[in-house]
């Protein structure tokens, strides 16, 4: 039987790259669900090709249009937030393929969670801001995360095979994104046109801009934690331009462990789709004599200072992360709105963390109220700076 896919977010890079996968494997997997936020002319030419049983636009602005379009191919059309945490219960729901940026991912996760259906998580927000949380459903309900990111997915096909042997430690890559080498005296001036330019991946805005602040590694240093049941002092960050090692284990003897490839995010996808079986692809492949010389270096963390408090909010714990996100999510909307410079942003996140009230011990009415409040403060303070 084919396997029946969810995909929260199918517009976005990630959506658009799945539903790739989905169609050049469509004797494995087929389309039950996909929604999106605003981009209802995609949606509809997405749901008129691989026709799921049901489809919702967030923007409630949309719906009739939607609903109009699609009404000749009997598809269910929602509308508004609220209904993505009912069609991932859909028992015609295999797996649910979170491709959502940021925090609004984080309740449709819980959903499929508590009614039983596998996750390909491509949302690390719902991790870094309730990691403890989600991992309890999952083991509870006895669902299984399959990681999507490259680089966690590298540290996952690395872990095949070796449930005995303990890691000593992962070391997940990184670009350096579009300013690797910069000081801090260029990054005060960059604009939102130069930081959207990444050196190896086509991302969305949000995510481009994470990975030139090195957030998007601080984020994805936390998920590891929670994905790896590793501690801080256990997960390195190490940056390889190139982009051709996504991420290593190194285990207790020394040895250690890389999964290697050209920087293409439908490898991921599909083996979190189709785990623990790999399918043939067409994908372009990794030649060494293309890469005679694979480089590394440090980060630079007194400048990227996003990396080094992500690291801090992890050592914390509680709610810290939460906050984090929640801070840098308003933070890279203003840049993105010429609202406030790129350095901007890590001053946002710090003064946040500052000053919104810390929970060690948060339930998830402590995360929600957590998120509220870190975005009306970030908001405010964004206010004051223009």
């Amino acid at each position: 039987m084919k396997k029946k896919i969810a995909i929260l977010g199918s517009t976005g890079s990630i959506g658009t790259q799945a539903l790739e996968v989905i169609e050049a494997n469509s004797d494995v997997f087929s389309v039950s669900v996909l929604t999106a936020g605003d981009n209802a002319d995609l949606l509809i030419r997405q749901a008129a090709k691989f026709r799921p049983a049901e489809v919702v636009i967030c923007n409630e602005q949309h719906f009739e249009k939607v609903k109009s379009a699609l009404s000749p191919f009997n598809i269910k059309v929602y509308q508004g937030a609220a209904a993505l945490v009912s069609v991932v219960e859909s028992d015609e729901v295999d797996v649910v393929l979170t491709a959502m940026v940021g925090y609004a991912g984080l309740l449709p996760t819980i959903h499929a969670i508590k009614a039983g259906k596998d996750i390909a998580l491509a949302n690390k927000e719902t991790l870094v801001v309730a990691g403890e949380l989600i991992t309890a459903l999952a083991k509870e309900h006895q669902v299984s995360i399959y990681p999507v990111d490259s680089e966690h997915s590298a540290i996952f096909q690395c872990l095949a095979g070796e449930a005995n042997n303990a890691i000593e430690k992962i070391v997940l890559t990184a670009s350096g994104g579009p300013f690797r080498g910069k000081d801090r005296a260029f990054l005060s001036a960059v604009t939102k046109q130069q930081a959207l330019k990444h050196p190896n991946w086509t991302m969305g805005a949000k995510i481009t801009i994470d990975s030139a602040t090195l957030m998007n590694k601080g984020l994805e240093v936390i998920e590891a934690k929670w994905l790896f049941d590793l501690n801080a002092s256990q997960i390195d960050v190490i940056v390889h331009p190139q982009s051709i090692i996504h991420s290593l284990v190194q285990f207790e003897d020394g040895s250690m462990k890389a999964q290697m490839g050209l920087p293409d995010m439908k490898l991921p996808i599909q083996y979190a789709l189709n785990y623990p079986n790999r399918l043939k692809s067409d994908f372009p492949r990794f030649n060494f004599v293309d890469y005679p010389s694979l480089t590394f270096e440090k980060p630079d963390l007194e400048t990227f200072r996003n990396l080094a408090i992500a690291y801090d909010a992890l050592e914390k714990g509680g709610n810290a992360a939460c906050i984090v996100n929640a801070a840098n999510e308003i933070a890279v909307d203003a840049f993105l709105h010429d609202k406030i410079g790129f350095l901007d942003i890590s001053d946002v996140i710090v003064e946040s963390l500052a000053k919104i009230a810390f929970v060690g011990n948060p339930s998830f009415a402590d995360y929600v109220a957590t998120n509220e409040a870190t975005r009306r403060f970030a908001s405010e303070m964004i206010q004051v700076k223009v």
